[in-house]
């Protein structure tokens, strides 16, 4: 019976613990980056996980989904899967405003990883 308590109580920790890394939902994210309408120099500074909004220019294709993207501020790498950036019919050089969530790295720059990107006229 203890063994079972125990097995138990293991899978429930473990059950828990992968809520903490899934992060948070994209609806929680698009809420809080609606408060957060930030600047590319802002949001480098910002917390892991922040939800934030930018508006600006994609001005290069680095790799895979990954571009450059600059405002008057500076500039950083935002990551746009390719469903999104081929749904919302994206070049570089377009000017978007996008809705995404900060992530932070160890060993390289901060980069915002994208939710939700659609032209913007400037």
């Amino acid at each position: 019976m203890k063994k079972i308590i125990a097995g138990c109580a293991i899978g429930l920790v473990i059950g828990l613990s992968s809520q903490t890394w899934a992060g948070k939902d994209d609806h929680v994210l698009i809420q809080e980056a609606a408060k957060n309408v930030v600047t590319v120099s802002q949001a480098a500074k910002m917390a892991d996980e922040t939800g934030v909004t930018l508006t600006g220019q994609i001005t290069k294709h680095l790799k895979s989904d990954h571009y450059e993207f600059k405002d008057s501020s500076g500039t950083i790498s935002i990551e746009v899967d390719d469903d999104i950036w081929r749904k919302a019919g994206l070049k570089v050089g377009d000017h978007v405003r996008l809705v995404g969530e900060v992530d932070t790295h160890r060993y390289k720059p901060t980069d915002i990883e994208v939710i939700k990107i659609e032209k913007h006229q400037h």
